[in-house]
């Protein structure tokens, strides 16, 4: 991840950012709010007197806590803080002050999710930057260039909590969400993966540049930031197995393309014939092959994990339960 993101400082070396936290990270396929993921940041952020072009990778829980917040839990946040919507983060109070204070990040996946409503059913897709055919190459030692999967880059706004009672600072992020852009258009207006209710596509940084302005808020002041805060047509997309649906599931058929209207068949487009590429490459020598039903063993890091979530299932089988027990005694009022 840190070779991923390796950039040219002011002088034009290469350089690889230093990664907090590293320990807590883990990687996944499928991703919800509250799980934890690796963001870029300044490092003035954390060290004063840094030069504000340095970058460190910190991991944050995705769904901003505003420092404002008052309550000893951060989970009796009353609204979603997911998703922030370009048009109204300066003027909602939960992200207009960590905006203005400078609090930009770039928040790192190999891509995001989104579904098009179809009679019914939602059909999903996966929505990501165009790969060179280097991506299929595996990963090599030393200081060369990175040749991997190209990650997603999108503009954040994070915060640091303090719990009124003391204790560990709570760092959380928000993705920042802009209309979505005419490619695609036809799965929804606005999208990107969160939970129930939260639309929008997430506003990318393409290229290097767009990513040292946005984070550098030293030398690039917030009016001159969110600029940059714009749809791109610079990505491609895939129709991904419904099984993506549940977030309980992680495992690589979440990302594996398919043909719509087959089930597990690959579609061989120029969109994704890299990520053929990359997934089966990846594959080769996993002594998991067999277990898991001959999917492509992915290797990328940068999808999050989700939060474990009831089920219809398991309340059916907790009332099943109750139904062997003895029946409770009733009291008088």
């Amino acid at each position: 991840l840190r070779r991923a993101c390796a950039y040219r400082d002011r002088r034009g070396q290469r350089r690889q950012p230093e990664w907090l936290r590293q320990e807590r990270y883990h990687p996944s396929y499928n991703k919800a709010p509250q799980s934890n993921s690796p963001v870029l940041l300044s490092r003035r952020h954390l060290q004063q007197d840094a030069d504000s072009s340095e970058r460190v990778l910190m991991d944050m829980r995705w769904g901003l806590v505003p420092s404002w917040f008052k309550q000893d839990n951060p989970s009796k946040l009353q609204f979603n803080t997911a998703n922030c919507r370009s048009d109204t983060m300066l003027s909602k109070s939960s992200y207009k002050g960590a905006l203005l204070k400078g609090k930009r990040c770039v928040v790192l996946a190999d891509g995001f999710y989104e579904w098009q409503q179809q009679s019914g059913t939602k059909q999903p897709y996966f929505i990501y930057f165009p790969q060179t055919e280097d991506a299929k190459d595996k990963e090599t030692e030393g200081d060369e260039e990175w040749k991997g999967w190209r990650l997603l880059t999108m503009a954040g706004i994070f915060d640091c909590w303090e719990p009124p009672g003391g204790g560990e600072m709570l760092y959380t992020y928000t993705i920042i969400t802009v209309d979505a852009s005419k490619d695609v258009s036809f799965i929804h207006h606005r999208q990107v993966r969160a939970s129930k209710g939260v639309a929008g596509m997430p506003a990318i940084l393409d290229g290097d540049e767009a990513i040292s302005k946005w984070l550098d808020f030293a030398e690039v002041p917030t009016q001159e930031a969110v600029k940059l805060i714009q749809p791109t047509e610079n990505i491609v997309f895939h129709p991904v197995s419904t099984f993506v649906n549940n977030i309980r599931n992680n495992t690589p058929e979440c990302v594996a393309p398919i043909e719509l209207g087959a089930t597990k068949v690959v579609k061989a487009t120029p969109s994704n014939k890299v990520m053929l590429g990359w997934l089966k490459s990846s594959q080769e020598g996993s002594p998991q092959k067999k277990k898991e039903n001959d999917l492509p063993k992915w290797t990328s890091e940068f999808i999050q994990s989700p939060l474990p979530k009831k089920t219809s299932a398991s309340v059916l089988q907790q009332w099943l339960g109750k139904q062997g027990q003895p029946p409770a005694k009733k009291h008088k009022a």
